[in-house]
């Protein structure tokens, strides 16, 4: 479980690609995700948040959905990643990675850069 809490700017800038990323380990349910991103760091994300999250993924073609019989209890809907969904992780996690660089050297070097009198 995650200690820290980020802000949520920060979070819906990348919840989409953390979804997808952990879709990319394999079909899951809606609260085995949030389980999944805690665990990761990302902290707890409310089912208000992920499912029409997830719905959007769905209606994009990103993700499939599934139900399947439970084992103790009711069924789940269970979420996996479209080819096309594999496509769009590589290409967000790409643009991510460029972005995250971006911003890292704009934050670790304020004083190198030229202030305006």
């Amino acid at each position: 479980m995650s200690t820290e809490t980020w802000p949520g700017e920060w979070l819906r800038g990348v919840l989409d690609v953390c979804v997808l990323a952990v879709l990319a380990e394999g079909p899951t349910y809606g609260y085995a995700i949030s389980a999944r991103l805690d665990e990761l760091g990302l902290g707890t994300v409310k089912g208000g948040t992920l499912y029409p999250l997830l719905t959007r993924l769905e209606h994009a073609g990103l993700v499939t959905t599934q139900w399947q019989p439970g084992v103790a209890g009711p069924g789940r809907k269970y979420f996996a990643l479209t080819a096309d969904g594999r496509a769009d992780l590589a290409r967000r996690g790409a643009a991510w990675h460029r972005f995250a660089g971006l911003t890292s050297a704009i934050v670790d070097a304020p004083t190198t850069r030229r202030t305006t009198p």
